[in-house]
């Protein structure tokens, strides 16, 4: 008797593409998790909605996964006497103006063993063992730089000098902490970078002119840099030619005249919407 064939719909399949549909729109300020990020013209396309990275399920699982064991990190420090301060809603958005934010985990107002009496911005990271084993090694500035940079920058707009990095490994549940002194010329540097690309108007130069370099060969903005094959995303006053990024963290419609544009208006734009220059394929 012939075997009974796999299924060709599987649940994970079908779990995946739930959490597909499920996917958040593109955030609309310029993260501070992203400022460590190698690559300006990335971080300029990303900012304006030009290019869109549309990670499959099992991927948003992961960050899913990430996301939970907060809560669990957060339940373990308090249990060892850590005073925390949770942040939650706009408690935890730390803003430095010109469309550059970012949102924190938590605040530890006291208990770090080290220095118990001293105030920390807390950050907390999972990794699989292979990213585990190289930030345990290497420590959190050399080994997720862009982690480290993020830290900074909070530690900047909040005015603690020292970060609490927790970082819990996936596969076998290790813990590695590290705690991290205020660089000011580290965060401003970050700071000023990312308000600089986001109010640019012209498409900054990429990292490499090579398609092959190794951060470039899986970016999402791939075949815009390395192919010019244009935006990848839907239409959006982001992408228009007649929109621009104001000081103010707002956006402007010169074509309308009009200050201010919605965000859900952003996201779609109206019918004299006309392709920036920087983002028409070449």
């Amino acid at each position: 008797m012939a075997p009974i064939p796999p299924p060709r719909i599987t649940i994970q399949s079908l779990i995946d593409a739930h959490h597909e549909r499920g996917r958040e729109p593109p955030r609309s300020h310029m993260g501070a998790s992203e400022l460590g990020h190698s690559c300006d013209k990335w971080l300029w396309l990303k900012f304006r909605w030009a290019v869109v990275d549309n990670p499959p399920g099992r991927v948003l699982r992961v960050f899913r996964r990430g996301h939970a064991e907060e809560a669990t990190i957060l339940k373990d420090l308090r249990a060892i006497g850590l005073e925390i301060r949770e942040t939650t809603g706009e408690q935890a958005r730390v803003s430095f103006g010109s469309h550059v934010s970012g949102s924190i985990d938590a605040i530890i107002d006291g208990g770090v063993p080290e220095a118990p009496q001293k105030a920390h911005v807390a950050e907390f990271k999972t990794h699989s063992k292979k990213s585990f084993d190289d930030v345990e090694k290497n420590g959190v500035e050399k080994s997720k730089r862009t982690h480290w940079i993020q830290m900074q920058t909070y530690m900047h707009g909040l005015g603690i000098d020292r970060a609490l990095y927790v970082a819990v490994c996936k596969d076998d549940d290790r813990m590695y902490t590290e705690r991290v002194r205020y660089d000011r010329e580290v965060a401003e540097r970050a700071i000023a970078r990312g308000q600089r690309l986001a109010l640019a108007d012209e498409m900054p130069p990429p990292l490499s002119t090579d398609p092959t370099w190794y951060e470039c060969k899986w970016c999402p903005a791939h075949k815009v840099c390395h192919e010019g094959l244009g935006v990848t995303a839907p239409q959006s006053c982001r992408t228009c030619a007649h929109s621009t990024a104001m000081p103010d963290s707002t956006w402007r419609c010169e074509r309308h005249n009009a200050d201010n544009i919605p965000l859900g208006f952003q996201r779609t734009g109206c019918a004299d919407y006309e392709l920036h220059d920087h983002l028409l394929p070449f």
